[in-house]
């Protein structure tokens, strides 16, 4: 019974139609897979919950006064590179909240010069000397937030969900951070209003916090619950105790604007717009908008493409990054990219107990006024201790052609180790056959080591229909994959961290045994302590399309001072792709000019022979970002 999953027990009682039995059976038995497998945390990983009548002043300084009366999280242990083992520097945290905000402040043991030079929001702050707040504000061990900041006071946020198995990024969220050095340690103080976050609400609630340090000279992650078994595993995590936050008033926001367009030869064009969000809960929010203003959103970066297939771009705009991460199955039956500009949208997205929900309403004109595209979406998913299981529908309309889809996903955890991903969705639109997909994945994961194997299946006119509002790369396909990644950590010598990587991928079509393709991907990467890197990797691979082309390509690329923004990279690729050699050649470096200041580049080029339709290119990145304040800054991409 120890490695019974919550989720297997509850959907097997769901399917005889009793859900509630289901789920109580389900919980008994993560709870005595607790009690018979690792020790439940001890009171090291409980904080009470301190309220306090005077917010501190978030400056950076961890003055007596305003933290005295704060519980105290210290005795952190590290997550790697040597999993358990006391960190090689000391770190203390205080947490407090009043009716308005949560308060984290971090002390940290530092005698080197930290390394602090990210300085645009939402970097990978782990590239810098780190602290990182993660919530579970709903206590669900499966979702939650995440808060970072290095000595430059620089702000990371994002969503977690699937217990730690996915973030996002593009979550932004309203709150406070400073940060200052003193001789041998620095700190950092955070504000997180409540306004900013969904959150379980009441007087004697309980939510999950942990707190991290990075320390990027020595490779080294600390948690103080733990020792974790991923990075932001929620399951994991400490108890914040006996919370008394009230749920915020409903809050209407509104914020129109105007637009002008003037150029040479054409009459000047007016455009207006609003976007509304209301509150509806401390769980649950709606928004809309009318003319949204995207003209502010960065502008996609220009990509090689090896493949002869469709690459994905990430969102950018704000109206569909709030509850993204709620739809980042493998089977992408919802790609907001899909939607165009629009001229009218609404959504509703929150929680309400063991269930999260996401609907989505969007409506776009062609360019000439004349056609509407419609669009809709609804997600629900339920919570079953550390897994989950969710149902998806997407639909497109466009003067009557109508495309949709209907799936049903979930995540298993089966212990600390063993997991399961598992997915079906089924399509409709202009075909009638060859339209369902599924997928299965067992895994095994450690925090040095990943394993797992795929099968899957797509019908031959899936994406067809997908693909009006999804994204699906190929279809027509039975697809058996397998990969394998372990990190080697070596404590002395000149060697630090090697990685390595294996992956194997067959594909037949989905209605006969003919071979459509393989795939062999192997990669080395080694650190070296005196800050250089090397990566060697090769792939070779067999294609099916107007021939049969055996692919080719293997790579070398060489870093120094990879584990900072001054850094330089070089990379070069070379081998045979659809029947024409090429060579890749990619440079890349990051340079902090002043302070405030910093400037990065990226060069690509692409030689291809023969080379019939001329896609040889040259492609240039450069970007630069002055920061005055952590909030005002000017960005300029090139």
């Amino acid at each position: 019974m120890r490695t019974v999953d919550v989720a297997m027990a509850f959907l097997l009682a769901s399917v005889v139609g009793i859900p509630e039995q289901g789920l109580a059976l389900a919980q008994g038995a993560a709870e005595l897979q607790q009690r018979d497998g690792e020790p439940v945390p001890g009171d090291r990983t409980i904080l009470p919950a301190v309220r306090v009548a005077t917010p501190p002043t978030i400056d950076g300084l961890i003055s007596d006064g305003e933290w005295t009366a704060a519980a105290v999280a210290r005795d952190f242990v590290q997550f790697e590179p040597q999993r358990g083992a006391q960190p090689s520097q000391p770190t203390t945290a205080w947490v407090q909240y009043d009716e308005v905000a949560l308060y984290v402040a971090f002390r940290v043991a530092e005698p080197d010069e930290p390394i602090a030079e990210l300085t645009r929001r939402d970097a990978d702050l782990f590239e810098d000397d780190v602290v990182v707040v993660v919530l579970d504000s709903f206590l669900d061990r499966q979702s939650g937030y995440y808060f970072m900041t290095n000595l430059l006071g620089t702000q990371t946020d994002g969503r977690i969900v699937n217990d730690g198995r996915t973030t996002d990024p593009t979550w932004d969220g309203a709150w406070q951070v400073a940060a200052q050095r003193s001789s041998t340690s620095w700190s950092a103080e955070l504000a997180i209003p409540f306004a900013s976050i969904k959150y379980a609400s009441g007087e004697g609630v309980s939510w999950g916090i942990n707190l991290m340090r990075g320390r990027r000279r020595s490779l080294e992650i600390s948690s103080w619950a733990g020792p974790l078994e991923t990075r932001f595993r929620l399951s994991q995590a400490g108890t914040l105790e006996q919370l008394n936050v009230a749920a915020p008033e409903s809050q209407f926001q509104i914020v129109p604007y105007g637009q002008s367009t003037v150029a040479d030869g054409r009459q000047p064009s007016w455009r207006v717009g609003v976007d509304g969000r209301y509150e509806i809960s401390s769980s649950t929010s709606a928004f809309a908008t009318v003319n949204p203003d995207f003209a502010l959103i960065e502008a996609d970066r220009e990509r090689v493409n090896l493949t002869r297939f469709e690459l994905s771009v990430p969102e950018k705009r704000q109206f569909f990054l709030v509850g993204n991460e709620q739809f980042r199955q493998r089977i992408q039956t919802f790609y907001s990219r899909r939607i165009a500009d629009i001229d009218a949208g609404a959504k509703i997205v929150g929680k309400q107990g063991a269930w999260t929900y996401h609907t989505l309403y969007a409506r776009a004109q062609s360019s000439d006024g004349s056609v509407d595209s419609n669009f809709g979406v609804v997600r629900a998913q339920r919570d079953l201790g550390r897994s989950n299981v969710g149902l998806i529908g997407a639909a497109r309309d466009v003067s009557g052609d109508s495309r949709s889809s209907v799936g049903l996903d979930t995540t298993l955890f089966f212990s600390d180790h063993w997991g399961m991903t598992a997915q079906i969705a089924q399509s409709f639109g202009e075909f009638d056959s060859g339209t369902l997909a599924y997928f299965l994945r067992p895994a095994y994961d450690t925090p040095t080591m990943h394993a797992h194997v795929r099968f899957s299946c797509f019908g031959e006119h899936f994406g067809d229909n997908v693909n009006a509002v999804g994204f699906v790369r190929d279809d027509n396909r039975r697809e058996l994959d397998s990969e394998f990644e372990k990190t080697f950590w070596l404590s002395s010598g000149p060697i630090e961290r090697v990685e390595y990587s294996s992956n194997y991928n067959v594909f037949w079509a989905a209605d006969s045994t003919e071979l459509r393709a393989w795939e062999v991907k192997q990669s080395v990467e080694v650190d070296f302590r005196n800050r250089f890197s090397v990566e060697v990797g090769h792939i070779e691979d067999l294609q099916v399309f107007e021939d049969r082309f055996r692919n080719r390509q293997t790579s070398f690329e060489i870093g120094y001072n990879t584990r900072a923004f001054d850094q330089v990279r070089a990379r070069y690729q070379f081998g045979r792709n659809f029947g024409a050699d090429f060579e890749l050649w990619t440079a890349a470096a990051g340079y902090k000019l002043t302070d405030q200041l910093s400037a990065e580049y990226q060069l690509q080029r692409l030689s291809l022979d023969p080379d019939p339709d001329g896609e040889s290119t040259w492609i240039h990145v450069l970007r630069a970002d002055q920061f005055f304040t952590p909030d005002l800054f000017i960005n300029t991409f090139l």
